[in-house]
Formats: C-alpha cells, sequence, structure tokens
C-alpha cells in the first residue's frame, strides 16, 4: 500500500530535528566589534548571539541572565577587564578570548584562568570563528597563531610545564592538529590582503585599539601631520572613510 505524499514511509524513523543554534555572548567595549560580530555569527551560521555587554561585570551580568552556550570575551575594557572577570564567568559558560591583545602574559594568564581558547583579531576568516565557536564548546581548545607566538615565547624564555602545572602543556600548544585549524590555507592573515607597509599596519593596530591621532603620534614619535598622511593612505587600502570602517575591515568583522 502506498502512503500519502507528506507522510513518513513505514519503517523510516521521522527526520531528526535541527539542531538549535549555539547562544553566544559578547562582551567588547568597542561598538564597531560588537556590531560587526553579532552580524556574523547571527547569519545563518548555527549560532546567534543572545546578549552583548561592554565590560566584565556587564559580561558577568549578561551571563547569569542568558545563560549562553559560549562567551566571546575582550581583554582590555574599561571598568572590569576581560582577564579580571574570567574567573567568574569560566564557571557559567565557555570562555574563548576573542581580543586584539596577543602579549605573553596576557594569553599565558587567560589560559590559566580557563579559557577554552584565545583568539586575535585579524588572524581567521567567519567560517574559522565558527569553527572555533563550536570547538570550544565541545572543550577543544583553539588558539590562533598570534597567541601560539606568544605562548612560545614564554616556553624560549624558561617557562615550562614542567615547572608551573597551570601552564597549558607544551605539547598541546604546538600540536599541529590544534595551531594550524585556525590558519589560512597560505599559512597567512588575511590582512595581508591589505599590502598596508610595517608602520602602516603598526598605526592601524592604534586606530583599531581606539587611540586618537594625538595619542598615536605621541606612542609613535612622529607629528599629527604625519599621522594623517598614513591614515590617509591606509584608508584608500582598506577602501575605507572612516575608521570605524577601517576598523570593522581590519579587525575581520566587516
Amino acid at each position: 500500500m502506498r502512503s500519502l505524499p507528506g507522510t513518513s514511509r513505514p519503517g523510516f524513523p521521522p527526520p531528526a530535528p535541527a539542531a538549535p543554534p549555539l547562544r553566544l555572548l559578547i562582551a567588547d567595549d568597542n561598538p564597531v566589534v560588537r556590531a560587526g560580530l553579532t552580524a556574523l555569527l547571527s547569519d545563518g551560521a548555527g549560532t546567534t548571539v543572545v546578549a552583548e555587554a561592554r565590560d566584565g561585570r556587564e559580561a558577568y551580568e549578561a551571563a547569569l541572565r542568558h545563560r549562553p552556550d559560549v562567551i566571546l570575551l575582550d581583554v582590555r575594557m574599561p571598568g572590569v577587564d576581560g582577564i579580571s572577570a574570567l574567573p567568574h564567568l569560566v564557571p557559567l559558560a565557555p570562555v574563548m578570548m576573542l581580543t586584539y591583545s596577543h602579549e605573553t602574559e596576557t594569553v599565558r594568564e587567560a589560559l590559566r584562568l580557563g579559557a577554552g581558547g584565545y583568539l586575535v583579531h585579524g588572524e581567521f576568516t567567519t567560517e574559522q570563528l565558527v569553527r572555533a565557536v563550536r570547538d570550544v564548546r565541545e572543550g577543544r581548545p583553539q588558539v590562533t597563531p598570534g597567541a601560539t607566538r606568544a605562548l612560545l615565547t614564554a616556553l624560549r624564555s624558561g617557562a615550562s610545564a614542567h615547572s608551573d602545572p597551570n601552564f597549558l602543556d607544551a605539547a598541546a600548544i604546538s600540536e599541529p592538529s590544534t595551531l594550524s585549524r585556525l590558519q589560512s590555507p597560505m599559512g597567512q592573515s588575511f590582512r595581508s590582503r591589505f599590502r598596508l607597509s610595517e608602520r602602516e599596519a603598526e598605526i592601524m593596530d592604534l586606530i583599531a585599539s581606539g587611540m586618537t591621532n594625538q595619542q598615536i603620534a605621541a606612542a609613535c614619535f612622529i607629528t599629527e601631520k604625519t599621522v594623517k598622511n598614513h591614515i590617509n593612505r591606509i584608508f584608500a587600502k582598506l577602501h575605507s572613510t572612516t575608521r570605524s570602517q577601517a576598523t570593522a575591515k581590519w579587525l575581520g568583522v566587516a
């Protein structure tokens, strides 16, 4: 006897329901970054952003209220920063550092305090970010090349897993299946396509961190006029007309 259209055939189980999207909380004081990540991770990628926060305190309150599956946490934020908030967030959900900071001690401390991954802006694609979120949710650590270099620097300086039991195992750090997973096929950051000079990349880094032209000039020991000239060339290469647009492209959230 033939089954009616639209009904399951006898002996075949009904199709499994689609898995619900992973619920994410994004904590970053930069509204451009938050908006960009929310757009990227709420666009049919099997993830959805349920809350945003501007600092560690807001992240903790939002995590208690929304109970996300994964927390994406910046390091440098006003008020309660990411490192200070991390011990309070880890018991609530897996935490992946998603930040611009890749100083050796910062990376090491974040992983020591329980971060499930450490991704540096500009070192991953959208697809890789989504995969990293899922891996961290499943307990598989993810570290991008910039953070890896910081950890290897610490190892070469004499910090070893044998002398510090809380330090991430060196074998795990250098495991190719972990480290190469987030690298592009060419083994280079996608930023290389912008063809910025070393000085321009340095200044773009400072722009993305929120510095003014005056602050950049002081940090680089150059005049504000020189800073403006660099910024004009940077905007041309990034096909941007504002600092927000340039920052979003530079951080990979546009």
